[in-house]
């Protein structure tokens, strides 16, 4: 199993289908897990995807809509009920506190876990981790809407062929990548600069400067595309996005693998978004996504 992945519990916009459940999406990124908006019938899905509780350590929503949102209250009484020996993070906008506070107390049970309510209420870092930076941006939706988005600190590559020419073999690798130099040699001798993965999660929105911050530079971006392009008057409206908007935000971005998700009960041919975002010009890695289907996140070269 891939130690960066992620798992698509549900892709549908507003109501589930009898193929797609509300939404539900798990990021696998190293030890941690975390899941993003959690709508209606998550739990169920996890199940289905081989998911726990366990495996989640943040808990981001975007907005409050309910099919963002309203599996929240049984994924926070789920955590509850295993006994999840790790304490869970919280992010939503900090407008939605009532919402947020509703669905944790939605009915009674028993808290066994810590859970950090950390609300968001401007752009910024959020966490920092040893494996990663979180943020949020600002995006533009008819509620208060926040875009996530993962980076890995940047790191070095170690090149063999330099390694040889200055003599370094066996435990010696390890010692000058922890230390920093080995016998007058650095590691910026024997190695390369890394630019560290990035992953980001756009969904309910219009187009912004947010969501082009987000996307840029990304390995993966997972962005919802509710609507086809000849509907893109409605999208404006209602504050969304067309695949070929998607598409070409990508393209802009140099995005490398983009999966489209967050579909509207209207259209029932996954494939059109995949033609429309062809012929946008995105031309990397591309996943209409599915229900339970995963995703691994590209390795960097």
């Amino acid at each position: 199993m891939s130690a960066r992945e992620f798992v698509v519990l549900g892709t549908a916009s507003q109501v589930p289908t009898r193929q797609r459940n509300h939404n539900g999406y798990l990021l696998r990124w190293d030890g941690e897990g975390i899941l993003f908006d959690p709508g209606e019938g998550t739990q169920r899905q996890m199940l289905r995807a081989g998911v726990a509780a366990h495996d989640i350590n943040r808990i981001c929503i975007t907005h409050f809509h309910g099919d963002h949102s309203l599996g929240l209250a049984g994924v926070i009484q789920r955590i509850n009920l295993d006994r999840v020996p790790h304490p869970v993070t919280a992010h939503y906008p900090a407008s939605g506190q009532k919402f947020f506070d509703r669905l944790r107390y939605a009915t009674a049970y028993r808290e066994t876990v810590q859970l950090a309510q950390e609300p968001v209420a401007e752009d910024g870092i959020l966490a920092r981790a040893d494996a990663y930076t979180l943020d949020a941006v600002r995006l533009s939706h008819p509620v208060e809407s926040f875009g996530y988005r993962i980076t890995e600190p940047d790191g070095r590559r170690i090149r063999p062929e330099l390694l040889a020419r200055h003599g370094i073999k066996g435990p010696d690798v390890g010692r000058i990548q922890r230390e920093g130099s080995l016998g007058g040699v650095t590691l910026e001798e024997v190695s390369e600069a890394r630019t560290g993965q990035r992953f980001a999660f756009v969904m309910d929105t219009r187009l912004c400067e947010g969501v082009e911050a987000l996307a840029a530079g990304c390995d993966m971006l997972v962005i919802e595309s509710t609507f086809l392009d000849e509907d893109v008057r409605l999208a404006t409206d209602h504050g969304h996005l067309t695949a070929g908007q998607a598409a070409r935000v990508a393209r802009d971005a140099g995005v490398r693998h983009l999966v489209l998700t967050h579909f509207s009960q209207r259209y029932t041919d996954p494939s059109e978004f995949e033609r429309q975002a062809r012929a946008a010009g995105f031309e990397g890695e591309l996943t209409i996504a599915a229900d339970l289907v995963r995703v691994p996140v590209p390795k960097r070269a």
